[in-house]
C-alpha cells in the first residue's frame, strides 16, 4: 500500500498523522518521511491495528 493511501487512510479515520506517528513510536516527522515510500503487507497490518485502538480510545467529541 502506498504512503499516499496510508495517509488518507489517518484522515478518513478522523486522526491525525502525529496521533499515528506517536502509537507507531516514531516523531511525526520521521512519520511523514516514512509515508514517502510503500508499506508492505505487515506494516498496513499494523498501521490498520494502530488506527482501530486509536479510534476505539478516542473522546467523544461534543
Amino acid at each position: 500500500m502506498a504512503g499516499h493511501e496510508i495517509r488518507q487512510l489517518i484522515i478518513d479515520s478522523g486522526l491525525k498523522l502525529w496521533q499515528v506517528a506517536e502509537a507507531w513510536g516514531l516523531n511525526d516527522g520521521n512519520f511523514s518521511r516514512r509515508l514517502r515510500k510503500p508499506f508492505n503487507a505487515a506494516e498496513v497490518e499494523r498501521m490498520k491495528e494502530i488506527i482501530a485502538e486509536l479510534k476505539k480510545n478516542k473522546p467523544s467529541e461534543c
